[in-house]
């Protein structure tokens, strides 16, 4: 074939995320971000409505947010959860990728939310590409609306769609098991 890639395809043969305990400062520079964001944006987008947006969460944002993160799961009466929630957000930087619907006729809701997700994990792999570690998570800050909206900027009729977070990679994790592809498919 004309157009393969083998060292593209060797990379997608080997990726693998980095958690967020694992990484470590430096952060990419601001330069680097936007280098990375410009790849994550390639992603499937029926119709071009762009239906996604990026709020990037420096360590000086961290630092301020996690507090209140803390606060507000340990409201629940969970300790460990609230220094588990707060402990995410001590990676070197993390951005959060943002379903932004837009109104159409054409392209239902549920296709633009998969292009949401869509460049989340091509920000995951641009990220990793790159030689940095990565890792696309949700959890509380994500998952709670009025805690994204306060501390994220989440708007009306948004969600997170994911927490990219981004660093120096630390360890290499060990590999996880992969699953049975001939079991999850079928053929018609």
């Amino acid at each position: 074939m004309e157009h393969r890639n083998d060292a593209a395809l060797d990379f997608l043969a080997t990726r693998r995320s980095h958690p967020p305990k694992m990484l470590r400062e430096p952060a990419p520079g601001r330069d680097e971000i936007m280098r990375l964001l410009t790849l994550a944006a390639r992603a499937p987008d029926h119709g071009k409505l762009e239906p996604w947006r990026f709020a990037v969460l420096d360590r000086a944002a961290l630092d301020r947010i996690k507090p209140a993160l803390h606060a507000v799961v340990l409201a629940t009466g969970d300790q460990a959860a609230a220094d588990k929630a707060a402990s995410a957000f001590d990676s070197p930087v993390i951005i959060a990728v943002i379903s932004a619907p837009v109104t159409s006729d054409k392209i239902p809701l549920w296709e633009q939310q998969l292009s949401a997700g869509a460049v989340c994990l091509g920000l995951v792999n641009a990220a990793l590409a790159s030689g940095w570690g990565a890792a696309w998570l949700t959890g509380f800050a994500a998952l709670n609306h009025d805690f994204a909206a306060a501390h994220l900027g989440l708007r009306n009729g948004e969600q997170v769609a994911g927490l990219i977070h981004i660093g120096t990679r630390g360890d290499t994790p060990p590999d996880r098991p992969r699953p049975d592809i001939a079991a999850k498919t079928g053929w018609l």
